[in-house]
This record gives structure tokens, sequence and C-alpha cells, in this order.
């Protein structure tokens, strides 16, 4: 701690939980399995979150979302399951399906602008439906037992704060450990700047913790909102993409970007860990997302980043990228 504020390799706790330094990994819809959220705390993110998982789904004890979303991982502890939904009793039960398969948290989506999502009633929604977003906090925290936090947007569109006044109650009205901030709106995607000095006025009103997140693009976006906002830690989302050692640049394990031959071992780890999940076949095509990330970072020539594209072989995908990592010949 310099100066009074803390420093971002400061521990710090949720609810009781302790969160070994205030770099987290976001949810990331349909990414963020055991394995990308592993590959998180292996850089130094002090604490991941889950991909959404559907309150319904668990409800309902859908297979494939209890053996694929509630897999966690030993070494990822502390970890934090995310929900969506907008039904207090099915949500009461979802969350104790997802403390029962081991989270320390339990997070709820209440900033999702999708608007399949939205069009249910979760999501950004609730900014529209108060009372009911309370409803659910508290279903949350009273089926699972574990710390609640709140995941949201400042509002559903610009110049509403409809999510900054929920935010305050969820606080001082549902008990929730902290709350996850993303100042622009709904409707704004991911466009525009985010109003961080918003975030602090939102830090300095209420006693939980504030994260901030949204247009954390790199290490040094996230360090300028971290002064800004006067948040009690950061939530990296798209900025980890394909560059987990964001995680290492702002924990002060790493100065520079990491050599060819490390992006190459890390993509051929992400492979190995998706075919553990997954299975072969659904791996190849599911890695498909995944590729582009590192490719870029790499410089892969078009036609060898296409044939990963379209290639769903596993062996040929780990050929292919173990190529890259061999010196480059002049033509």
């Amino acid at each position: 701690m310099i100066g009074g504020r803390p420093q971002l390799t400061d521990p710090f706790e949720i609810g009781g939980v302790r969160i070994a330094n205030r770099v987290l990994l976001a949810p990331l819809a349909g990414i963020g399995n055991w394995f990308v959220r592993l590959q998180a705390k292996r850089h130094g993110a002090g604490l991941a979150v889950s991909e959404m998982v559907s309150s319904f789904a668990l409800h309902y004890r859908n297979e494939r979302t209890l053996r694929d979303l509630l897999r966690i991982h030993p070494d990822e502890h502390p970890v934090s399951l995310q929900l969506f939904g907008h039904d207090p009793e099915v949500m009461r039960s979802g969350a104790a399906t997802a403390a029962a398969a081991g989270a320390d948290l339990i997070d709820i989506n209440m900033g999702c602008p999708v608007p399949k999502v939205r069009k249910t009633g979760a999501g950004a929604q609730l900014l529209r439906d108060p009372e009911l977003a309370l409803a659910l906090a508290r279903a949350a925290a009273d089926g699972s037992g574990l710390p609640v936090t709140v995941k949201l947007r400042s509002g559903v569109e610009a110049g509403d704060t409809s999510g900054f006044d929920l935010a305050i109650r969820l606080a001082e009205e549902a008990g929730v450990a902290a709350l996850a901030f993303h100042p622009r709106a709904a409707t704004k995607g991911h466009k525009g700047q985010p109003d961080y000095a918003l975030t602090r006025r939102l830090a300095e009103r209420v006693e939980v913790p504030v994260i901030v997140s949204g247009g954390l693009a790199d290490a040094e976006a996230a360090r300028r909102a971290y002064e800004e906002s006067g948040a009690a830690a950061v939530m990296i989302a798209r900025g980890s993409l394909g560059n987990p050692w964001v995680f290492e640049e702002l924990t002060g394990r790493r100065r520079v970007p990491p050599p060819r031959p490390e992006v190459v071992a890390e993509l051929l780890w992400v492979i190995d860990r998706a075919e553990e999940h997954l299975g072969a076949e659904r791996a190849g095509r599911y890695l498909r997302k995944f590729y582009p990330w590192y490719t870029a970072r790499l410089e892969a020539p078009p036609e060898l980043v296409d044939e990963l594209q379209r290639s769903a072989d596993l062996p040929r995908a780990r050929e292919l990228v173990a190529s890259l990592g061999r010196p480059l010949v002049a033509a």
C-alpha cells in the first residue's frame, strides 16, 4: 500500500474469502470454463469467475451444463460461479447446486446486454426490476450459504443510472459481498468510454468492495481504470483473450512480452486442456475461437490460420502450432 491506496498486488477479501491480489478474470460467455480460469490463475489472477450458467439449467439438472460448466479444477480456488436467471426459487436451487460443485463465491449476472438473455427478464433487464434483482441476490445467498456478488452495468440506456442505484440497494439491502461494476450502458455494449468517475462515486458510497470492469483492453488501461475509479480491484475480460500474460504484467511478474516459444507452448497447453475437457471431436470445433487470439500475437501466415480455422483435427492443429515456434526464415 502506497499513500493509503492498496496496490494491485495487495490481497483483499470478498465476504470473508481471501483473494490473493486485486486482478480478476471476468466471466466470459462461452469461454470461461475451468481451464480458461485455471490459465488465468496460473498467470497470476487472484480470482477467476466462470462463464454465466443458467440457474434454470442447474435447477432442472441439465446433463451438459452439470458436466461442462460446473467442473472446477482443484488448483483454481478460490473460484466464483456466475449464474443468471429471473426466478428467485430457481436461483436458490441453482446456487445450492453451484455450491455443492465446489464454488467459493456465487456471482449473479445483472449486466448481460444480449437481447436473448434480456428478453427472459435476466441480465441487464433486471436493472428495470430492482425488487426482483434484490430477491434473486437474497435467494442465491440463502440457497448456497456462500458470499454472493453481482456484476452489473451502470444502466440500460445512455444517461440511465438504474444500475448505479441498484448497486447501492444490493449492498445495503440484499447484503451482497461485492459489486463488479461496468460503467457503460447495456445498449452501448463495449463501445464508448466507461464512466470511471461513476464507479468512484459507487465505491465511495458502499461499504463492500467495488470491482471495476469495462474498457480494460491491456495492462496500461487496467492500471488507469484502477486509479481513476477508486475501485478495490480490476476485472479483465476481453483483454485476457490470448493474453493470459496480462495478469503477470499487472501483478509485477512480467515486464516484457512473452517470446514466440512461450506463446506457442501456451496455445499447445490450451489445446491439450480443451481435449481433456470436451474430447477430441468437440474440442476441435471449440478451439476455432481461440486460435486467432494467439496466431495474431505470433503473426502467423494467413494460410496457416485459415487451415487451423477449417480443421477439427487436433494432431494437425498441434503440428501447425508447433511450427510457429521455430525460427522464422527469410524468403
